[in-house]
């Protein structure tokens, strides 16, 4: 390097004789770039609250939020504010097992069945063969979502033991191993793989090895009371154009069945601790062995064109609770949580030393991608200036080509069905992971409700020769054309499938499979 010096000293001597007058202006702090773009986020999608946070080398050097806990509630969004960090979760309970596998309590190739005896999968070569790192993965062979009614809309009537019971009967669509497609329910299953080996619960587990030791005091994890918590932000929805604050929680939250792939809930102060950890590779909350099994790619994700044209991305794989990537030739390690009107976002950018968290509490799926992208940008193509704005345009491009290529059928002209054109129709179902769902006459028509989801009840509509399930509930926002079984007797089976086909996959309907069990009462 010694032959640059002579250059490097002439440059610095040519600076140094140009007048105090012609200097270039100071750089922009990590601060204000930070109030700039999510200030261009809010003002674009209409955020109802917001909480953003960014680390370099260790050090917190950007703390931004907006918005309030609950829209026209006056309260505000700050930094202790807790927010659901949705499938963010997914890496603590990774990170807990392979605390886990440190202390030596279990290996992450014992088969499930060594700590939750009564697992099955629909074939009984995979129940044997799964292993605790396959619970994390998503290499089941499972379609994408699979099983996931058992999970959302909340609250149902699911336990942790359904959903044990249940994936004995979703069959796969793929061989294990063979392909990667996203998944809740196996990382519900890991949540009781380590209570199992801990020999106590999910959530007491996961506040003493988790929470205390790294400080994350404001975190919420299994039942809890509200009283006892730092503010709380509430979940929107966009209805007519405005945000709504969804059911307020009551005194207290209870556990969810989701509370290992999803059901942990943080604030920005406390999640950027737990960024601080990652960053910090001699930190002893993890062995360095088994840092580097958890941001290994143990799966294979597939790349879209948009990776390869926004970030020139060559590498994308799952790890334990993490997606891995290159970014513009940097390493990227990454997750996002989505919920019911809650959205998060935790980017680490592991040489650089840096680490970004995104919390919402309102619709963001594009907000969240805009904004990452620009304040990831600053450090892995610094020279690009592309901002919430470039990005929010490419995505709205993105999604205008996928409506023209599959448009959203009109269904306008839908009508209530009549008891006596739905009468083929009519009698309580069963699906064998779902369970019943009674269509049947009521006050304005006919009925379609589940018996373990209340949520999931809607009135049938006659849409020309169709069948559709309006929902009663908003919150449900994926309707489902349904289809009239094929035949009689009991190979029969009624099915359902999205309206929209650009609806969550967490509405699971493809592996609804239902047959008649009885009349209506």
């Amino acid at each position: 390097m010694s032959r640059f010096l002579p250059v490097a000293a002439a440059l610095a001597a040519a600076f140094l004789s140009v007048p105090a007058a012609a200097a270039a202006p100071a750089a922009e702090s990590v601060q204000a770039v930070v109030e700039r773009e999510v200030d261009a986020a809010v003002a674009r999608y209409d955020l109802p609250g917001i909480a953003v946070g960014v680390v370099e080398k260790g050090e917190v050097v950007a703390v931004v939020t907006r918005g309030e806990l609950a829209a026209g509630g006056g309260e505000p969004v700050t930094a202790q504010t807790l927010f659901k960090i949705a499938s963010n979760t997914k890496a603590m309970t990774a990170g807990v097992l392979a605390r886990l596998v440190d202390q030596g309590r279990l290996r992450w190739d014992d088969p499930v069945t060594k700590y939750l005896p009564r697992f099955r999968m629909h074939d009984p070569w995979v129940t044997r063969h799964m292993q605790v790192r396959d619970l994390l993965i998503h290499n089941s062979g499972l379609g994408l979502g699979a099983g996931d009614l058992m999970l959302w809309p909340e609250p149902n009537g699911f336990t942790r033991a359904d959903i044990i019971a249940g994936l004995a009967h979703l069959k796969p669509v793929t061989s294990f191993r063979s392909r990667y497609a996203y998944d809740n329910l196996l990382y519900v299953v890991a949540g009781e793989v380590a209570a199992a080996a801990a020999g106590k619960p999910y959530d007491q587990l996961v506040r003493e090895e988790l929470f205390a030791p790294l400080g994350m005091d404001g975190c919420r994890v299994g039942s809890w009371r509200i009283d006892e918590a730092g503010p709380v932000a509430r979940p929107h929805r966009r209805v007519d154009g405005r945000n709504l604050p969804v059911e307020e929680d009551g005194e207290v939250v209870p556990d969810i069945t989701s509370m290992a792939a999803g059901g942990i809930r943080c604030s920005l102060e406390d999640m950027l601790k737990w960024v601080r950890m990652w960053l910090d590779p001699g930190h002893p909350w993890l062995s360095p062995q088994q840092r580097r099994e958890v941001w290994t790619g143990h799966m294979p994700m597939p790349i879209s064109e948009r990776m390869r044209r926004w970030d020139n991305t060559h590498f994308y794989a799952y790890g334990y609770g993490w997606r891995l990537s290159d970014v513009d030739g940097q390493w990227k390690v990454a997750h996002t949580g989505t919920l019911d009107g809650m959205y998060s976002s935790v980017i680490l950018l592991p040489d650089l030393g840096v680490g970004i968290v995104i919390l919402v509490n309102g619709p963001a799926e594009a907000a969240r991608t805009a904004l990452g992208q620009a304040l990831q940008k600053r450090y892995t193509a610094p020279g690009s200036g592309l901002g919430v704005a470039h990005y929010a345009a490419l995505l709205d491009q993105e999604r205008q080509a996928r409506r023209q290529a599959r448009p959203l059928p009109d269904t306008s002209a839908r009508r209530p069905a009549s008891r006596e054109e739905a009468r083929a129709l009519l009698g309580v179902w069963r699906d064998p992971w779902f369970g019943e769902v009674a269509i049947c006459p009521r006050a304005d028509g006919v009925g379609f409700a589940s018996a373990r989801s209340p949520l999931m009840r809607g009135r049938l509509m006659r849409v020309d020769e169709r069948w559709l399930v309006d929902w009663d509930e908003d919150s449900v926002d994926a309707e489902a054309w349904l289809h009239p079984p094929a035949g009689t007797g009991k190979d029969a089976t009624l099915t359902l499938s999205h309206v929209d086909p650009e609806a969550d996959f967490s509405y699971d309907y493809d592996d609804l499979a239902f047959v008649r069990v009885r009349a209506c009462p």
